[in-house]
């Protein structure tokens, strides 16, 4: 087997598809390798809607060799570790690999570990969560019968922000359906300050919120899960500013030990798992202090090594991890390092922390949260082309747009380095 490469990739998820596919449309005769381990290549985007019973599981996997770009090596491997200084991987079967140009792209890992008892409540289904299987979440949903339904999410970055409150509205939804709501307490706890960081999306969802009654618990960080009791326990995260906001809710049964400890029982508990980079990147010398890998946040070149570049949830950018925001870092990753290859400067900064956020607020509507960096609503002009004139509103073709015509996108266009 070869040990070095032109170009190397971490990743055989949508990064590392997205930009193997798009340098071979640039220049079909270069030599690029990607070491993935898996055999199935999931588009995940589409595990909210499994989880609320309105999308097939089956539907949102492919083999990872229908996926992988023809002229592509596949190391059917795991990488362990970096030698940046020699431009060396290590791998788990086949040793070092090395590299003129590296591009991580591994994604990033659930660490039950960081919420006491959650690891024991998944094992005995007590918690469902739809990062890790939505048909169980979709199966939890069916059998609730009334009381707390919680839906919660950690204090580390997430893949998908907003896919935890897009659980509470479909379920809302489902039990108001199912002639549930009288007898069901839905709440949304976030250990962040608001629903939404994007102003015109957030009066939507607060909209939203109202209309289905939920319990929304701003500044609550989950930190403990009780099986046996079904109680989950939160911290305040701003105890002394917001003492208004944390008070005990009767409706809900829930109770304060001290200035910061909430406890709420629960009947049915949603919740995204603590997230971080995979050990191998976070012990690593590419990473910053918080454990993400350390890119330039406009160009997406590594601030240390200039051949190593980075690209979706395991980079340290401060946008939201999506594979909408993949689709516009590739081509600044793929022209940045084609510059190189041609002896010139990686000067392309022209990524603007641009993510995309489809959130689902009910079985037939969604809005469209579109933003950059610095949280402006950027909303793309081909919207109006289906007679969407404002995405930060609920619109049933909204809806269309995120289960019929975004997976279609996805493996026909965005998998084969093709515009879109």
């Amino acid at each position: 087997m070869k040990t070095h490469y032109q170009i190397l990739i971490i990743g055989g998820g949508t990064g590392g598809i997205m930009t193997a596919a798009q340098f071979l449309k640039k220049d079909k005769n270069l030599d690029i390798a990607i070491i993935e381990p898996s055999h199935t290549h999931y588009y995940q985007p589409a595990w909210t809607l499994v989880g609320a019973g309105t999308y097939d599981f089956k539907k949102t996997a492919r083999p990872m060799a229908d996926v992988m770009p023809s002229g592509v090596s596949w190391i059917k491997d795991f990488a362990t570790g970096f030698d940046p200084e020699n431009n060396s991987v290590a791998t788990k079967i086949n040793g070092d690999i090395t590299y003129d140009y590296l591009v991580v792209s591994p994604g990033l890992v659930m660490d039950n570990s960081l919420i006491e008892g959650l690891q024991e409540s998944l094992d005995k289904g007590i918690v469902c969560s739809n990062y890790i299987d939505p048909e169980h979440t979709w199966e939890v949903m069916k059998n609730f019968k009334g009381g707390n339904a919680v839906f919660t999410q950690p204090t580390t970055p997430i893949k998908c922000g907003g896919a935890p409150q897009k659980t509470a509205y479909l379920a809302a939804d489902y039990f108001r359906k199912k002639g549930l709501k009288d007898k069901t307490n839905v709440v949304f706890a976030t250990p962040g300050s608001v629903i939404f960081g994007v102003k015109p999306i957030r009066e939507t969802l607060m909209k939203v919120i109202h209309r289905y009654g939920i319990h929304f618990k701003p500044f609550y960080a989950p930190f403990k899960i009780d099986p046996d009791k079904k109680i989950i326990y939160f911290r305040n995260t701003t105890p002394e500013e917001n003492q208004c906001i944390i008070t005990e809710d009767n409706t809900l049964g829930e109770s304060m030990s001290g200035d910061t400890i909430i406890e709420i029982p629960f009947d049915m508990l949603h919740l995204a798992p603590p997230q971080t980079a995979p050990k191998f990147v976070k012990d690593s010398m590419l990473v910053n202090e918080a454990g993400w890998l350390d890119v330039d946040h406009h160009s997406l070149q590594h601030k240390k090594y200039n051949n190593i570049f980075g690209l979706g949830d395991v980079t340290a950018l401060p946008t939201a991890k999506t594979g909408a925001a993949i689709r516009k870092q590739v081509p600044v990753v793929v022209d940045n390092i084609m510059r190189l290859i041609h002896n010139r400067e990686a000067n392309n900064f022209s990524y603007n922390g641009y993510s995309s956020c489809p959130l689902v607020t009910a079985y037939g509507k969604m809005v469209l949260g579109e933003f950059d960096y610095e949280n402006n609503f950027t909303p793309d002009p081909k919207l109006k082309q289906m007679l969407i004139f404002d995405s930060s509103k609920e619109h049933w073709r909204l809806w269309i747009l995120k289960k019929y015509m975004l997976p279609y996108l996805y493996w026909n266009k965005m998998l084969k380095g093709k515009k879109v």
